[in-house]
């Protein structure tokens, strides 16, 4: 008869020496799912700190601008416009060394930030995020951009998840004028002394941008220029049931337009907001279409003040324009 082999009971997982991982600001680094997390628990990285994180990663936040001034001009600056800069000001004073604080769409070797010499700070908008929050990883950055060594980039790295948002660093009241630049030698306050690096990806960034241009009459809407044609791309504050409804009115009713030959062509979404897509003839400037646009403006809040059901021929106009598919380029 076999013997029965003594049982013993499971060990349970020990705290490891790698409780001093953790980083000097308290966060807990990244690993493996299946490695002992760096806290020193003892468990797997998926079982204890990876869980909230992994959390923080799936929950998209549909409106991550919502609240700040000029959302719509955010949402342009991150989907749409190749280069420009808009200074922030924030609730809080700026530390002594921090002359300000500048977002840009994009930094150089696509840096999340940069500690210039000079003690300023450049934010960049258009870089991959670690959460479904941009708003929160951008507040991050931030943060440690304030108190990086001068002359430093800011590496990216997934925010924590109970951390501030912009909504929380930024002033409410402040204002956010962005200004379009033709290239990025924003980058570089001496281009002559810029490391071979930075001169090479500001070249190629440059080589790279559209033309593009912030119209002055109406809020968050952007001119650019395609070798084809050129598109008014307008970034909408309103609901979007309500907007499309309001455009197909117009639309049906021939209004839709903006001058000759001229054409809306459909909308997109990005970040929770509508973005309506014009067509215009490869001459039709940005100054062309600025009286246009205003007077389109107008005939667009009058549609969006109608509660009237939709015609048969509005109801195909909606349809036309919600079916068509509107790419960025």
């Amino acid at each position: 008869m076999a013997k029965k082999r003594p049982q013993t009971k499971a060990r349970k997982p020990q705290p490891t020496n790698r409780a001093g991982a953790a980083g000097a600001d308290g966060q807990v680094p990244v690993v493996g799912a299946r490695e002992p997390c760096p806290c020193g628990s003892g468990r797997r990285y998926k079982a204890c700190h990876g869980r909230a994180a992994a959390q923080a990663a799936t929950e998209l936040v549909q409106r991550p601008f919502e609240g700040l001034p000029g959302e719509g001009d955010w949402v342009a600056l991150r989907e749409l416009v190749p280069a420009a800069t808009v200074q922030l000001t924030l609730r809080e004073p700026l530390p002594e060394d921090v002359p300000s604080v500048t977002l840009a769409t994009v930094l150089p070797m696509a840096w999340p930030a940069l500690r210039r010499d000079d003690g300023s700070v450049l934010i960049g908008l258009q870089n991959d995020t670690a959460s479904g929050d941009i708003s929160r990883d951008l507040a991050d950055t931030l943060q440690r951009a304030l108190t990086a060594k001068p002359g430093t980039p800011v590496q990216g790295r997934r925010a924590p998840v109970d951390g501030p948002r912009l909504q929380d660093l930024l002033d409410p009241e402040g204002a956010f004028e962005p200004v379009v630049h033709s290239g990025f030698e924003f980058w570089v306050p001496d281009a002559e002394n810029a490391t071979p690096e930075v001169t090479a990806s500001l070249e190629r960034a440059n080589a790279a941008a559209i033309p593009t241009v912030k119209l002055k009459g109406v809020d968050a809407a952007y001119w650019c220029e395609t070798p084809e044609k050129n598109h008014l791309r307008w970034v909408m504050p309103y609901g979007e049931e309500q907007l499309l409804d309001a455009l197909a009115r117009l639309h049906a009713a021939g209004r839709s337009s903006l001058g000759e030959d001229t054409r809306l062509v459909g909308s997109f979404r990005a970040h929770g907001l509508t973005v309506p897509v014009w067509d215009l003839p490869a001459g039709v400037g940005a100054e062309d279409v600025e009286e246009p646009a205003a007077a389109f403006a107008e005939r667009l809040a009058t549609a969006l003040a109608s509660d009237a059901p939709l015609t048969a021929d509005e109801r195909r106009a909606r349809g036309g324009l919600t079916n068509r598919q509107v790419t960025l380029s």
